[in-house]
């Protein structure tokens, strides 16, 4: 199960409706995949629809898909959002992770 907190929601039902995707109906895409100088990378995209191998989650509203090949990286995760003047964007708090790099975009296990 992947949560989202409620800053991450609105900033992802923002950039969905800008990108002409809808929050009822289309799914965000959590991933990972290899790269990042910590060797593993999360990557985020928009998607219409949901492959064979996909597994679905819904929470706080936003209708998440995650790849059985990302999922065990990716259990129990939490997705946040940090704005403002000194703010990262996206995160990924991640509890498999045991090694993170500087900017938070890549991790280890």
């Amino acid at each position: 199960m992947i949560k989202v907190s409620e800053q991450a929601k609105l900033k992802l039902s923002n950039l969905m409706q800008e990108e002409g995707f809808n929050a009822d109906q289309h799914y965000v895409r959590v991933g990972v995949k290899s790269g990042g100088c910590s060797g593993l990378s999360y990557d985020l995209n928009f998607d219409q629809s949901q492959q064979d191998n996909d597994k679905i989650f819904e929470d706080n509203g936003i209708k998440l898909i995650v790849s059985k090949s990302s999922f065990l990286y990716l259990v129990g995760t939490t997705l946040e959002y940090s704005g403002g003047l000194n703010g990262k964007g996206f995160v990924f708090n991640n509890p498999n992770a045991q090694r993170t790099c500087g900017c938070g975009e890549s991790f280890s296990l």
